[in-house]
């Protein structure tokens, strides 16, 4: 089985909790982190993370428990597939 990957990318005002938040829902979703960078600018934090999805066939749940997350704490949370990340970022 070819692996499969996806980035997650998290924007917005820092504050306590938003890593654990997000890796609590990839865990509980049995989700692998393969890479992380995370920075703080002033008050706004960005994470991108690199997750093995592969084998992995409700991403949209994964997305929606992402998204509603973020609307909590006030964060953009996104979801792609690494290869449509790669094509719409690809310059």
């Amino acid at each position: 089985m070819e692996r499969r990957r996806a980035v997650v990318s998290v924007i917005g005002k820092d504050q306590v909790g938003i890593i654990s938040k997000v890796t609590t829902i990839l865990a509980n979703n049995n989700m692998n982190i393969l890479d992380i960078s995370q920075t703080i600018l002033q008050d706004f934090f960005t994470m991108m993370m690199m997750i093995d999805v592969t084998g992995k066939v409700n991403l949209n749940r994964l997305r929606d428990e992402l998204t509603l997350a973020g609307e909590d704490m006030g964060l953009k949370i996104n979801i792609q597939l690494e290869e449509i990340f790669q094509a719409i970022h690809r310059v």
